[in-house]
């Protein structure tokens, strides 16, 4: 498959949603009979030698629309900093993208107490969500004027392992219903916290 973009996917009869073979855009596409030759911009070459044509169709698809994928992270990120209440009772943003000398924190946070809190927000929480936590937290406690902080992975759902890191780090996993997110206002809780 050639997209309009000159990506080509190779796909087998068998898994057609994952290719076997693939070069992103942009590439050089040289079409032969026998053969096609692909190069791309880090000087990779892909030769696909055409023995027989089943069927050569081209579809124009037209224009663009613009889908966009609801529930992903930088979704969930502007709703929890529009609403860092529901993570926890009292808790308000500070700012979002809060930079380390390593990386930006998601949304850093006061609680009701005014201490710290860093929240990493994504879609599934993993073992390596919880640990770019526990560095934002390393960096972020070296500044006095917001040590000590504390962590809290927020996501749609959270791997038990995850979970087991997490308690083991120090840092609070708290999963999110997205959907109710999008609903909630200060009257109405729609969240879920499951340890």
């Amino acid at each position: 498959m050639i997209k309009a973009d000159g990506t080509l996917a190779v796909h087998s009869d068998g898994n057609a949603s994952k290719p076997l073979n693939w070069m992103a855009a942009p590439n050089v596409l040289e079409l032969h009979d026998d053969r096609w030759v692909v190069a791309n911009s880090k000087g990779e070459l892909l030769t696909i030698r055409i023995s027989e044509i089943v069927e050569d169709v081209t579809h124009d698809l037209g224009v663009d629309p613009g889908l966009q994928k609801a529930g992903v992270e930088a979704h969930l990120q502007e709703m929890l900093a529009a609403k860092p209440w529901v993570l926890e009772d009292g808790l308000t943003l500070i700012r979002r993208e809060h930079p380390t000398d390593i990386g930006s924190v998601d949304l850093l946070c006061a609680d009701a107490d005014q201490a710290t809190v860093a929240v990493e927000v994504k879609r599934r929480g993993e073992i390596d969500g919880v640990e770019q936590l526990a560095r934002y937290l390393e960096r972020l406690d070296n500044d006095p004027r917001l040590a000590p902080v504390r962590g809290v992975l927020a996501a749609q759902s959270i791997a038990p392992q995850a979970r087991v890191l997490a308690e083991a780090r120090g840092v609070e996993a708290v999963e999110v219903d997205y959907d109710g997110l999008r609903e909630a206002d200060d009257a109405e809780l729609r969240l879920f916290d499951i340890r």
